[in-house]
């Protein structure tokens, strides 16, 4: 199967449209089939010097002198087709068939006989294809497809591309050939005058839609007023996906309706149910197709069919609906024309004539034909772009933070922005992660590229970090150890990546920097400033030694991490980015004044209003971070010794501490969970134990000792006089944890809060 039929069609159609004479549209449909759908392919055209009266004869046109081999030697010049024979009742069906597997003897093949001779030597499987070429009012010619024998099997989306060739060829050929008609004043011009040049710009405009909405209006614009008075467009709902089988019976929807409007319009008369401003017509909104029903019937035969008798015009009442004004616009002024894609109908089109204007001719099926099969085609890709569209979001979305965590002491927002809608996946990540001592790891990556890959590297690499952070590794370490992990994954799998720790109680950060762009931090007075931080080398370079550097974050600034797409494009440089980017957040601080930091949200929109029409050449991701702080006044802390003493003297500092702060509501329940994890450090440290209370919005309480194991909840047996500490925390507190550290453990929780 071709990787895009529907860009194969349109331009072999072109080139069909664009032959003049019967022998180049030979020429170009054999030239447009070799060797993307076949590996050679010669036709067989009416003798038009026969008598009306004899049998069809047939003369070869346009086949290489020897086609060699098992590809089917040298074909006879001419054939005769006997009016009762199965090459002639398959000529007449018009479909293209493809031969039998080897070691079966099918119509096909005794159709082959007739035409070739009595032993053609052919491609053994189903390597051959059989495509009448039938014009609107009588055959015109055969032609035959074949593959090598190395080569697959036709499967059927081949010969539906085939069989849309054939029919394009045989209404060039039949245009080549026909003597010139008088056309009515009235009738409409395109079609009629030149179908072929009409079709080539028809499909062209279809084949331009980049979703199933532009596809639709592309077909009805094609249509209307050119080809018909008015078309309505069915869809199903909803549209399978690639192999899918869908469950229950088919719905179709009304996606679009069209009419003509404006000039020339002036004498048509509508129903009066049709709403001027738009373009609604008098036509039911869903249809469901009962199997075995007129409608289904239709459907099923594929190709368009006027509503001229009883089965069709049924089948066009049960798609509009029993009390639809149109059904009025039977016989040649309707065509239904179903929409077949790769696998199955996807839909179907009616096109209508007013009574006034000229029917549509036979000619104009195989119109009706060539707009359907585009459209359908272009349907089917349309939807599958749209799953791997939407699968590729999902993938980037799941790999990114759900929601950031709260941290004591700063305040989050990010952005993320893929680089277009066309490329949904790419390699920037952010991340925010809590550590022990209520500091906070903020973290922003970029892996290179935006493919499928660089989105499973990244995920890769970010598990990696959170792994990493979770140890209380410092920056520099963090950032080698992802360097080692990049070059097990690949030697081309790079990434830059800055990696911040913030300690809210002093007022620090920590920053290592892996050949990233460097953060901006807006004090709070409204200054702005390009951290000076060492650049690095991107991870996956190897045997680099990355550094750390600890600068001071005042309460109330905001730090700001991105990845380069939002300061590098190909209208600017990366460091004249980062200085409009610095000149965009100072200015954005004057708005709200020295003493009011710019809100999160909007300092994050504010950001990406910077960006240009042509400033969207990759991924964007923003981290912005509100220093906060938490003030020496609300922290306290103390060690102790592992000793018996421990836990009454953690209970009378828990008291001091919080009376002091006017806590005595929590005093109860904190000396309560502060003594049994003391107790538990206790019972297991060898060295001084720390004791650390935090105030701010909550009561926060933590505890470490240098005891790795980390504690787990469980239910202790009646009898057991330990193991009921945990179960107590796990029951009051807010929040509570357990983390391990470089040099032991920290075992924390939290108490008052709205939650509480």
């Amino acid at each position: 199967m071709l990787p895009d039929p529907q860009r194969f069609l349109a331009v072999a159609g072109r080139r069909i449209a664009r032959a003049e004479g019967a022998a180049q549209v030979v020429r170009e449909l054999c030239r447009s089939v070799v060797p993307e759908l076949a590996d050679g392919a010669f036709v067989y055209l009416e003798d038009g010097r026969q008598v009306h009266s004899e049998p069809l004869r047939l003369r070869l046109d346009g086949a290489p002198a020897e086609l060699g081999g098992a590809m089917g030697g040298v074909p006879p010049d001419a054939a005769s087709v006997t009016p009762d024979g199965v090459l002639a009742r398959l000529l007449r069906c018009g479909r293209t068939r493809g031969a039998g597997p080897a070691g079966t003897d099918t119509e096909t093949d005794e159709a082959l006989r007739e035409l070739l001779g009595k032993a053609p030597r052919l491609p053994q499987g189903n390597r051959v294809l059989l495509a009448p070429l039938r014009a609107p009012d009588a055959v015109v010619g055969v032609a035959v497809f074949l593959r090598r024998p190395d080569r697959e099997d036709f499967v059927d989306d081949d010969i539906a591309l085939a069989d849309a060739l054939a029919t394009q060829a045989a209404l060039g050929v039949r245009e080549a050939t026909a003597i010139p008609q008088v056309r009515p004043a009235t009738a409409l011009k395109a079609p009629d005058e030149d179908r072929l040049r009409y079709v080539g710009a028809a499909t062209r405009r279809i084949a331009r839609g980049f979703d199933t909405d532009e596809i639709v209006l592309g077909l009805c614009r094609a249509a209307v007023p050119t080809y018909s008075d008015a078309a309505l467009v069915y869809l199903r709902d909803p549209l399978p996906v690639g192999d899918e089988r869908p469950t229950g019976p088919a719905v179709l929807r009304l996606r679009r309706t069209d009419r003509m409007k404006g000039p020339g319009a002036e004498g048509l008369v509508w129903p009066e149910t049709v709403d001027d401003e738009r373009d609604d017509l008098d036509a039911s909104d869903w249809s469901e197709v009962v199997p075995g029903g007129a409608l289904a019937e239709v459907l099923r035969g594929v190709r368009p069919v006027f509503a001229d008798n009883s089965p069709t015009r049924a089948a066009l009442s049960e798609l509009v609906g029993e009390e639809s004004a149109l059904n009025g616009w039977a016989g040649t002024h309707a065509i239904l024309a179903p929409l077949r894609g790769r696998r199955r109908v996807t839909g179907a089109v009616v096109f209508l004539r007013r009574p006034e204007r000229p029917a549509f001719e036979p000619a104009d099926l195989l119109v009706a034909a060539q707009l359907a099969t585009h459209t359908a085609l272009g349907v089917d890709k349309a939807v599958l772009y749209s799953r791997e569209a939407f699968i590729a979001d999902r993938l980037q979305r799941a790999m990114l933070p759900h929601s950031l965590p709260r941290p004591t002491g700063v305040r989050l927002a990010v952005r993320y922005l893929p680089a277009a809608e066309t490329a949904r996946v790419g390699g920037d990540w952010y991340d925010a992660i809590p550590l022990p001592g209520s500091r906070v790891a903020l973290v922003v990556g970029d892996v290179m590229g935006h493919s499928m890959t660089s989105a499973a590297v990244m995920g890769q690499l970010r598990t990696t970090a959170l792994t990493l952070a979770g140890l209380d590794l410092p920056p520099q370490e963090v950032l080698h150890h992802l360097d080692e992990q990049a070059q097990r994954l690949g030697t081309d799998r790079m990434a830059t990546c800055l990696y911040v720790v913030y300690d809210p109680v002093s007022h620090r950060i920590t920053v290592a920097n892996a050949g990233h762009p460097p953060p901006i931090l807006l004090h709070p007075g409204g200054k702005t400033e390009v951290l000076a931080v060492p650049p690095g080398a991107p991870i996956g370079v190897g045997g680099i030694d990355f550094e750390a550097v600890e600068l001071e974050a005042p309460a109330g600034a905001t730090l700001l991490l991105y990845t380069d797409g939002l300061v590098e494009s190909r209208l600017r440089d990366v460091w004249t980015g980062i200085e409009q980017l610095r000149e965009k957040l100072a200015a954005t601080a004057q708005l709200t004044g020295p003493d009011r930091p710019p809100p999160l949200e909007a300092l994050c929109d504010e950001v990406l209003d910077m960006l240009g029409p042509g400033d969207r050449d990759d991924d964007i991701a923003l981290l912005a971070a509100r220093f906060d702080g938490i003030a020496p006044s609300d922290v306290a802390y103390w060690t102790l010794d592992p000793d018996n003493a421990a836990p009454g003297r953690a209970r009378r500092l828990t008291r001091q501490a919080l009376a002091t702060w006017d806590l005595d509501d929590l005093t109860d329940t904190a000396e309560l969970l502060v003594s049994e994890i003391v107790t538990n450090a206790v019972r297991h440290a060898s060295r001084p134990i720390g004791l650390r209370l935090l105030r701010t919005e909550v009561l926060r309480c933590e505890v470490g000792d240098d005891v790795p194991q980390l504690p787990r909840l469980r239910r202790a047996s009646p009898d057991e006089e330990h193991g009921r500490g945990l179960y107590l925390v796990n029951r009051l507190a807010r929040r509570w944890g357990t983390t391990r550290l470089g040099t032991g453990k920290n075992v924390w929780f939290e108490l008052g809060g709205p939650a509480n």
